[in-house]
């Protein structure tokens, strides 16, 4: 007895040791986020703070300045605030506590973009179907390094590959999608809940199984934060990088790597590149310069114009480019952007000069701004139109 006694003692300070940040006090646990439909409560402890707000994605700010609602103080020191009528869909949050900002310290499913980590919510319903973990096949994520000789570093990127893939020998069509320019190589996969989205369609019939290449575009960046050999250092979205033309010039060792490490069908009709702001930024001067490349090409609320004091060779003569690309007879050209985002004016002006050239190109008009919830939207939209 006494040998089993000590073996349950030594089992036991380990297991305290092992997760020193389980609380065993027995406090009540609060309920937070409490989801029912699309009803929402969120409780927040804080029974000596004066001010406690939520800042969410889907309260409307002003102007760059995101939106906030302030909770309820009750009797027992929780904090509560009650959203009824939130429409399918992720959602992000964070509280402020007497103006500092704070993550909900009851919700474990949290989420970086950019330099802020936020609590996040689903909210079930057929919009966010796509968005969920189902139980259909998987395919696999990983992260890779490739070598770059141009910019003289090995730089990581996320590879997705469709459910099977190992245990085949068929080659897949493929599609490089690329971040805005808050991200990196992880942003579509954690924001944008890109392998979820290609899972359900594949298994649903609705997307030709395909391999897809995340890289980072940011090319100042071999990887994500704290990812690289550049350590933990305070993260800027504005890189140096940003209208360089390095993405640019180089992307064709991202392909190379490609096409040298999977099974991929390398023809122009089995190669798509899409990408969200930054992204599509990149998706269109890569489009234009490789003109005989790619026939799907995506442009996800995206920049257009580099600043005039920007002079690589890749982004002068944009409309020679253009009409190249067009006389290679591509098979889908996508534009899409929410109505308030704002760069819609830019994109407005950028279709005009399509209009003229008689560049024939599909546009969508969403509501809403430039927000991952469109771009998450885009995406479901634009993979089931590749590879026909």
């Amino acid at each position: 007895m006494k040998i089993k006694f000590t073996i349950y003692s030594l089992m036991l300070g380990s297991l305290m040791f092992a997760q020193e940040n389980l609380d065993f006090s027995g406090k009540k646990e609060i309920v937070s986020p409490e989801i029912k439909g699309k009803s929402v409560t969120f409780r927040l402890r804080a029974p000596e703070a004066k001010t406690v707000k939520l800042q969410g994605n889907w309260v409307p700010g002003q102007g760059w300045e995101p939106g906030t609602v302030e909770l309820k103080k009750g009797a027992d020191g929780i904090w509560s605030f009650s959203e009824n009528d939130l429409a399918p869909d992720i959602y992000t949050y964070s509280f402020i506590v007497d103006g500092v900002k704070a993550n909900d310290p009851n919700n474990s499913y949290q989420v970086r973009d950019v330099s802020s980590v936020m609590s996040m919510i689903l909210i079930d319903g057929k919009q966010s179907e796509n968005y969920k973990v189902q139980n259909v096949p998987h395919g696999t994520v990983s992260k890779r390094w490739y070598q770059s000789n141009g910019l003289k570093e090995d730089r990581r990127l996320t590879v997705y590959t469709p459910p099977g893939y190992e245990n085949s020998k068929e080659k897949f069509p493929v599609l490089y999608l690329l971040h805005g320019m808050g991200g990196d190589e992880e942003a579509w996969m954690t924001l944008g809940r890109a392998s979820q989205i290609l899972d359900n369609l594949i298994a649903q019939g609705k997307a030709k199984p395909m391999i897809v290449v995340m890289p980072n575009g940011h090319t100042s960046n071999s990887a994500a934060p704290g990812e690289s050999s550049k350590g933990f250092y305070k993260i800027d979205m504005r890189t140096p990088d940003i209208f360089s033309g390095d993405m640019e010039t180089y992307f064709k060792e991202i392909m190379e790597f490609t096409e040298h490490n999977y099974r991929v069908k390398s023809a122009a009709g089995n190669r798509a590149i899409a990408g969200l702001s930054m992204g599509g930024f990149h998706s269109l001067y890569i489009s234009a310069n490789l003109p005989k490349t790619f026939d799907y090409v995506g442009l996800f609320s995206p920049a257009i114009l580099p600043p005039d004091e920007k002079e690589s060779p890749v982004y002068q003569n944009l409309d020679q480019k253009l009409k190249a690309q067009q006389a290679n007879s591509y098979k889908l050209y996508w534009i899409a952007i929410g109505k308030t985002d704002f760069l819609y004016k830019n994109v407005t002006e950028y279709r005009e000069k399509l209009n003229k050239m008689n560049f024939k190109y599909q546009y969508v008009e969403s509501e809403g701004g430039h927000t991952w919830s469109n771009w998450r939207t885009y995406l479901n939209d634009f993979l089931p139109q590749l590879f026909k």
